[in-house]
C-alpha cells in the first residue's frame, strides 16, 4: 500500500515513536519519517541531531528519515505520499490530532490521515515527559533507545 509520511518533532525519539513506525512500515511499502524543523516548539535538540538519533534506530529497509519545514501537506504532496501517519497514545491526543487531520484534509483532500496506536506499554510515554525525567536525573532507559538516553545524559548531567 503506497507511501506514507510519519511526521513529528521527535525531540527526542522514544520507543513509542519507534513502535508506531514499525506498525506503519507493515502497512505501507514506504515510510518517510519527517522531522519537523518547528522552532516554535523550542526543541531541545536541533533537527540535525534529531535526525542522527532516529537514523541510528531505524533498521527497516522501507523507511527513510528526512527533515522538513513548512506545511506538512505541501511536503506530503512534494513527496508523492498517500497518507500521513499519526500516533495516538491516549484520548487526550485525539482532539488535537483530529483537528489537525481535518485541517490537512481541507488543505489537501487527497492525502488521508491514519491514526495508529502504539503498544499499551508506551501509551503514557511522551518526549516532553522523557525530557523532564532526564532533566532531574531520572532513568529514561525504558522509554528511549540507548543512544538517546546517552545524549540526554550529556545534555542533563547529574
Amino acid at each position: 500500500m503506497g507511501h506514507c509520511i510519519y511526521p513529528g518533532t521527535f525531540d527526542p525519539v522514544t520507543y513509542g515513536h519507534l513502535d508506531v513506525l514499525a506498525r506503519a512500515a507493515k502497512l505501507f511499502d514506504r515510510v518517510t519519517i519527517a522531522i519537523a524543523r518547528n522552532v516554535d516548539k523550542d526543541p531541545l535538540f536541533p533537527a540535525e541531531k534529531r535526525l542522527e538519533l532516529i537514523q541510528a534506530n531505524v533498521t527497516l529497509p522501507n523507511v527513510s528519515v528526512v527533515v522538513f519545514g513548512g506545511l506538512l501537506v505541501d511536503f506530503a504532496v512534494e513527496q508523492k505520499c498517500d497518507a500521513i501517519i499519526r500516533g495516538l497514545r491516549a484520548l487526550s491526543d485525539f482532539e488535537f490530532e483530529f483537528n489537525m487531520a481535518l485541517m490537512n484534509r481541507h488543505l489537501q483532500h487527497r492525502i488521508e490521515t491514519i491514526f495508529v496506536m502504539p503498544h499499551v506499554s508506551f501509551s503514557f510515554t511522551s518526549s516532553t515527559l522523557v525530557k523532564q525525567v532526564a532533566k532531574y536525573g531520572g532513568d529514561v532507559s525504558h522509554f528511549v533507545p540507548p543512544n538517546v538516553a546517552a545524549e540526554l545524559k550529556r545534555v542533563f548531567p547529574h
